[in-house]
Formats: structure tokens, sequence, C-alpha cells
């Protein structure tokens, strides 16, 4: 079986922070982690280089060449972010929302009518910066779908939500064309707004492409968190095809999740949007960076981000 390193690689960083919580100096070997997820003692020294080489690990040698690693500043800083994230009920519950709402897309899609909600537990989409979302999350995710229109179900009288559900042509709009995200969803006949379209996009951000789709609604204030939060999900899929050094990848995910912090909480800094958005665009318009992809999100940043033209 094929092993997925970009897959384990957030799970190994995470793992050697709660490793060495007592000690932050100390390097720890990863075997036991390597064994816990199949991994050879080759495979395990290749996965911790990688993440070295994203600057999230430091490694040496424990001894008969057992790879051990430490965080990094940098692996801290990702670490102390993800938690934080983590705990953030409001984020939670985006994510139990959007992630409940794309597997019913999937579960129709494979022709499973009205499937058991709780269902989605044993899935991918139920999992939020590493951690399992909980049963509770899940039915008030359920519950709110299900008032917005964007689901069918048939609800117990000791659950907020349906027990059984099935998504609704409106929710499988929401997940097509705006990624599962709700307030997306919401906002998209916001008045006083202008629509700004970019091609057209059905899968993937593929490198070079010419044919990339994103929606953005624009309120008069000029600020719209929803758009930033979808332009910074699309930073993060276009990273690893544009070509940036590693340093400068990374680089730019990280920037593309303070923008999305930032358009999630109670008070907006435009401030910070300039800031890290003008970061963003020199990192996209890069001399090594290929194809238009890099110059069509350099542009869409300028329309989502209040004052970055002028800035």
């Amino acid at each position: 079986m094929a092993i997925d390193f970009a897959a384990l690689h957030e799970p190994l960083v995470e793992w050697v922070h709660d490793q060495t919580a007592a000690d932050a100096s100390e390097y720890v070997t990863i075997t036991p982690f390597g064994e816990l997820h199949g991994l050879n003692e080759e495979q395990s020294h290749r996965l911790l280089l990688t993440c070295k080489a994203w600057g999230l690990l430091s490694d040496r040698f424990a001894g008969m060449g057992d790879p051990a690693a430490n965080l990094t500043p940098r692996g801290l800083q990702w670490m102390q972010e993800r938690l934080r994230r983590r705990a953030d009920p409001r984020a939670r519950s985006a994510a139990a929302r959007s992630g409940l709402l794309a597997w019913l897309w999937e579960q129709k899609n494979d022709g499973v009518g009205s499937p058991l909600v709780e269902g989605v537990l044993q899935s991918p989409h139920s999992l939020f910066e590493g951690e399992r979302l909980t049963p509770d999350e899940i039915d008030r995710a359920g519950a709110y779908l299900l008032s917005k229109g964007l689901i069918t179900g048939t609800k117990a009288w000791q659950t907020e939500g349906p027990v059984r559900a099935e998504i609704t042509a409106e929710g499988q709009d929401c997940v097509e064309h705006y990624d599962g995200d709700v307030s997306a969803y919401d906002r998209r006949n916001a008045s006083g707004s202008t629509t700004f379209n970019i091609g057209e996009n059905t899968g993937n951000i593929a490198a070079n492409s010419r044919d990339f789709a994103m929606n953005a609604t624009t309120n008069k204030d000029g600020t719209d968190p929803a758009a930033i939060v979808m332009f910074a999900r699309a930073l993060r899929q276009a990273a690893p095809v544009l070509e940036l050094p590693e340093d400068d990848a990374l680089e730019l995910t990280e920037l593309a999740t303070r923008l999305e912090n930032e358009a999630t909480s109670e008070s907006l800094d435009p401030g910070r949007f300039r800031r890290w958005g003008s970061q963003v665009v020199g990192l996209l318009e890069s001399a090594v960076v290929s194809g238009a992809l890099g110059s069509i999100l350099a542009a869409y940043a300028a329309v989502v981000l209040p004052g970055l033209a002028s800035a």
C-alpha cells in the first residue's frame, strides 16, 4: 500500500509536539510514530526530511540509525496556531456544517439515500485541524443545515438535528459552487454587491491553469469576510502548484491561514489584510511563478482585500 506522506506530515508534527511538551529542547525518536502508521525506518526518515524541508521539524539520529526530531520555532508557531484554531468554537461549528454537507453530497453521489448522520464521524469530513468533531457538534450542524433548507431529514426527540438526512438541490449548489461554505452561500445575493468572476474551474487547481473560477461578493465598505475566506482557501490549494521554493510555498500557506483567521474573527483589521495581502501579492508575482494562475490570484487579491490596490 502506498504511503500518503502528505497526509502524515501534520500528525507527525503534532506527535513530536506532544512528546516534547515537558522539554521543548528534547529530541524524540519518531520510530514509534512510524510503526503506528506502518512505516519502515527509511519511510520514517523520508517523512521527517519532508517536515524538515518545510521548516517545521529539525532532525538528528538518536542512535542505531533511529531518526529523531524536535520542533523548530516555525513548527512551534504552526502548532500554536493549529491548537488555537482547533479550540475556536466558531471555526469548529463552520467546519462541522461544511463537513456534514460535503459528506451528504458524497453519499447522494454514491446513491445512498438518507444515511444516518452519525456516519460522518467515520469519515475525514468530521476532522477539524486533525481532531475529530464531536457528535453534539455534528448534531447542531445538522439542525442548522436543516433550518437553511440545505438538507432534509427526520429528527428524534433527543436530537437537535436530523438522525437521517439527505442533501437538497440548494445544498448541492452550496457544495459545488461555494465549496460547502454556508456563509458564502448565504451572502451570494447580498444587496449592494458586485460579482467578480474568473474563468471556470470545476476541479482542483492545476499548474499553469488557465481555467479558474472564484466568485467575490464585495460589500459597500470594501470588506467581505466570506470572499476573503474563499480567497485564502484558493491560495492554500494553489500553493503546491505555483512552483514556488518550498519556504515561499509554506509562507504563502501561512499567510492564507492568517487571512482566513482574521476574516472569521469578531473584529476585522483592514491593516492586517493590507499587510498580509501585500506579502501574498509579492509571492504571487515572483519571477519563479509559472503560468497565469499567480497573476489571476494577485488580481483577485486586489478585489477582496480592502485598500490593497492603493497600499
